[in-house]
């Protein structure tokens, strides 16, 4: 929902809509009679000089908004399912609702650590949901599948190494390099090897597997087999928080790994069974075996009516929606 040139996201703690970025843009201010006369040398001088201190003060904010953060916040930047909330061509209640909570992009989050920013999955959508969360850097990306909804937005992943100083590190299954290899395969080929930060993404992989931890950003980052019908994805644990979406079944030997949880993000698509996915009655028969003190349900889909539905949960369990936000 936009008003008045800005974004708008439902703050659920006020209970009111809060104002995000404002996309209205400014117009230069009109040159005085000394700037007009200046010589073409000076000029050139004066926009270097003006680049550099731009530069400068692009890292300066950078190293602002990590070390102003003190602790660890997730923030939701998609809850939808593949095709999105509001479906193309669907007029149903949900789809045509004013509440900006069913509003709901593709499936990613952002996790924020003192030392950097983790996205995980990036979705078609993730150069706006980056924008609309006024997040500024990406220092890593943690990918739980290769599937379309969670892969496709990655060719804008390639503005993030002019920021942060080189490659990002890519975390992913052997499965998931080799998709990213082949569908963005201009993104490898020698000749874009020389090219500047921004042309194309650059990417050094990490190759992770589930139930082995890796350190990333001062985090110890446990990977988590999950099952997504006939495919095998990953969730992730960091700390007593676990983001688990795409899921079907939880295999034998990862629900020791998800014991003694805080919070738990779960997918939980439609009322109805589906062959890849929890359905909302399965999803909460998960929350009650893990007993956490939190659950939110995500790539959540037109089924879900937010208001309605979340009022029938338990009272530690809500649906997430977009532009939430987790301190853990």
């Amino acid at each position: 929902m936009r008003v008045a040139g800005s974004y708008c996201s439902w703050d659920n703690d006020l209970g009111k809509v809060r104002q995000g970025w404002n996309i209205t843009p400014k117009l230069p201010s009109k040159l005085s009679p000394r700037s007009r006369t200046i010589s073409r040398p000076q000029r050139r001088q004066r926009l270097a000089a003006r680049s550099r201190t731009v530069e400068i003060d692009s890292e300066v904010s950078g190293l602002q908004e990590l070390s102003a953060t003190t602790g660890r916040r997730l923030v939701f930047l998609g809850t939808g399912t593949s095709t999105g909330v509001p479906v193309f061509g669907c007029d149903c209640s949900v789809c045509s609702s004013a509440d900006p909570r069913n509003r709901r992009l593709r499936p990613s989050v952002l996790m924020k650590f003192p030392l950097g920013n983790l996205l995980i999955d990036t979705t078609p959508e993730m150069r706006l949901q980056l924008l609309r969360e006024q997040i500024r850097h990406v220092h890593a990306i943690a990918y739980t599948h290769n599937h379309a909804d969670h892969l496709f937005g990655l060719d804008d992943a390639r503005l993030f190494p002019k920021y942060v100083g080189g490659p990002v590190p890519i975390y992913c299954e052997p499965e998931t390099e080799a998709s990213i290899r082949s569908i963005f395969h201009y993104a490898f080929h020698e000749a874009g090897l020389s090219l500047p930060a921004g042309h194309l993404p650059k990417m050094r992989f990490e190759s992770i597997s589930p139930g082995i931890p890796f350190e990333l950003l001062g985090q110890r980052i446990l990977p988590i087999r999950l099952e997504h019908g006939r495919f095998n994805v990953l969730g992730f644990r960091v700390g007593d928080l676990a983001y688990c979406t795409d899921v079907c079944r939880i295999p034998a030997s990862s629900w020791p790994l998800l014991e003694g949880l805080d919070t738990l993000i779960l997918d939980a698509l439609r009322y109805e069974p589906h062959p890849t996915h929890f359905n909302l009655e399965q999803a909460l028969d998960v929350v009650e075996r893990l007993k956490p003190r939190r659950a939110f349900f995500t790539h959540l889909s037109h089924s879900f009516d937010h208001g309605p539905t979340e009022s029938t949960l338990p009272p530690q369990v809500a649906l997430a929606y977009d532009g939430l936000a987790l301190e853990f």
